[in-house]
């Protein structure tokens, strides 16, 4: 059978770039998401039945983690073991739960924190599920889907913010589509930290802290004014603590209004200290970083014009559930950022398909010894990724285009890509061509160390037997693979009909064995 037939049997339904639809057989029957925040580690536990949503478990606890970073933005160790306690308990919910029926994220700290990847893996250990670091821009994705699933607001525009222990999010989105997103390097601890330290107040600091606030907003202020939308929601515990305090004092009583925080700022001014504040309905626990967030929310009422805001119950947590449920129905937001990439950068998409097409005949054939699952997905999905943009840096330029992509891979705010996904997906584009650099694996954490070389020699075998870019069949060939050994096994005298493929691959052969790999044909 060649190719082209068992492309035609085998894939009659694979799309060029968009997911496919289809739900799988087999649904996971509970699911759970965490949130490992600057501020709160939190988890969410939900069974999936019947396609709806039911929240079993919810879980919290304040781990104030941005408040361990150092001048050189260590976490330190004691801040380690406190979060590590926490995620012990979470873990004992959540670790027999399957792979791909779990999301864990963390956000400002572990972006910040320089040894971050020490933490990470003693927190994978305590969680039994791996961890994946997110950018601001995609925090506040996550966050504006957590709200628009928990109101029934039917505004036009809904502008939401959300103020995290280390970032603050501004988003302004219709229905469940976020259209602008933020997110600004200041939370409730950090700015508590560096204006309110051991909870000394006076009017001075709260005066610094807002002017600081508003430094870091006022770049946005146009984008995020109150004329841009109709309506503003609040996400976050921070938020949830202002609003109860200020009904519970009667300083307001429809949320957070802009009458009410004043009020509230000037009993802050008034008082020495936090322990003087005496504020009905504010936990013991989030006093110590209770006026950094007021500082936070008074200046971006001033900055944006805000008058009134609710507080939606919805936040990043419940954001990553229904991102989970994407994935799980097939329908990940991760392909329809690939899908817009190719047409954003004009790449070749009937070039693209050839070269699927073939990593999936080759995929098959190697079974289980390259297809093997990771811990949360099937390897196959970043080869088709890595295959559909690994000309997008032709756009830019044609020599060293492989670098350019992978650049914009690494870099560019890519909605549902982890950090970890953008470091997978970069280094398979940039090592589809050239010299095969071992030490580039040795940065990308686990279980990718191990497998991200064999699919790059995947990856480039398929697009070497496509460098002709044309539509002429390949014929049937096999492939096989032992350790560091490749062999590929084609039709009797087919080399010798294609010289120009024959060249290529004995160049393939000598660049892999700089490597460590070795190549064999026939």
């Amino acid at each position: 059978m060649d190719l082209k037939t068992y492309n035609l049997i085998r894939y009659q339904t694979l799309p060029l770039t968009k997911p496919e639809t289809t739900v799988p057989e087999t649904l996971p029957e509970t699911v759970a998401a965490v949130d490992l925040g600057s501020n709160s580690f939190h988890m969410i536990v939900c069974s999936l039945k019947d396609d709806k949503l039911q929240t079993l478990d919810r879980l919290k606890e304040m781990v104030r983690l941005a408040s361990g970073l150092d001048e050189k933005n260590r976490l330190d160790a004691a801040t380690q073991n406190r979060a590590l306690a926490c995620l012990e308990r979470f873990g004992q919910r959540i670790r027999s739960f399957p792979s791909g029926s779990v999301r864990i994220v963390g956000t400002n700290t572990l972006r910040t924190a320089t040894n971050a990847r020490q933490f990470i893996v003693k927190a994978e250990r305590a969680l039994g599920h791996p961890i994946h670091i997110i950018s601001g821009i995609e925090e506040a994705r996550l966050i504006y889907q957590g709200v628009a699933h928990s109101l029934s607001s039917s505004a036009n525009k809904r502008f939401v913010m959300d103020i995290g222990g280390g970032s603050t999010e501004y988003i302004i989105g219709t229905d469940d589509r976020p259209r602008t997103k933020e997110s600004l390097n200041m939370g409730c601890v950090s700015v508590s930290n560096q204006f309110f330290k051991d909870g000394k107040l006076s009017a001075k600091a709260f005066k610094a802290a807002t002017l600081y606030t508003e430094q870091k907003l006022e770049p946005h202020q146009r984008k995020f004014n109150q004329k841009n939308w109709d309506e503003a929601i609040g996400a976050s515990g921070s938020l949830r603590a202002i609003q109860k305090v200020l009904e519970a004092a009667g300083w307001s009583n429809n949320g957070i209004t802009q009458e009410g925080l004043e009020k509230l700022a000037e009993h802050i001014r008034q008082h020495p200290h936090i322990d003087d504040l005496n504020l009905a309905e504010l936990d013991l626990e989030r006093l110590p970083v209770f006026p950094g967030g007021v500082a936070i929310i008074y200046a971006t009422f001033k900055t944006l014009g805000i008058e009134q805001m609710t507080v939606s119950d919805g936040a990043l947590r419940e954001g990553l559930v229904y991102d989970l449920l994407g994935r799980i129905y097939n329908r990940d937001i991760r392909s329809e950022t690939v899908a817009m990439l190719t047409e954003r950068y004009h790449t070749d998409q009937t070039h693209a398909q050839r070269i699927k097409q073939t990593l999936h005949y080759m995929l098959e054939q190697l079974e289980p010894d390259i297809r093997a699952e990771t811990e949360e997905e099937n390897n196959s999905i970043f080869l088709a990724w890595a295959a559909d943009l690994h000309e997008i840096g032709r756009d830019i330029a044609h020599s060293q285009y492989h670098k350019h992509g992978a650049y914009i891979l690494a870099n560019a705010d890519l909605a549902g890509f982890s950090r970890q996904d953008q470091i997978v997906l970069s280094t398979l584009v940039k090592s589809q061509r050239g010299k095969l650099v071992a030490d580039r694996f040795d940065k990308l954490p686990e279980p990718w160390q191990g497998q991200l070389p064999l699919l790059t020699i995947i990856l480039r075998i398929a697009i070497l037997l496509h460098r002709n870019r044309n539509d002429k069949d390949l014929p049937a060939f096999k492939i096989s693979l032992k350790q560091t050994k490749i062999a590929l096994q084609f039709p009797e005298n087919w080399l010798d009909q294609a010289p120009l493929t024959h060249a290529d691959l004995q160049k393939e052969a000598e660049q892999l064995k700089h490597s460590g790999f070795k190549l064999e044909f026939a």
